[in-house]
């Protein structure tokens, strides 16, 4: 089976909505399933069970761009 490749690189994972805007990663993702796109030691300062909310409000960050730039 070929895997494709995605339609719109650089989104990180994530897709368009019908509107063209890129969906945002909801709060209630789990630092665990973001380390399975990021690497394991993503976030090493939390548990695999935080929220990413959480995880955004302690870092003082809007979403996960942010958090990612800061990193």
């Amino acid at each position: 089976m070929a895997h494709n490749p995605p339609k719109h690189p650089g989104l990180d994972g994530r897709s368009r909505n019908e509107d063209g805007e890129i969906r945002r990663k909801r709060s209630d993702t789990l630092v665990g399933t973001l380390r399975e796109t990021y690497g394991n030691d993503f976030l090493s300062d939390y548990r695999s069970d935080a929220q990413l909310g959480t995880v955004l409000r302690r870092e003082g960050v809007d979403d996960l761009s942010d958090l990612l730039e800061g990193r």
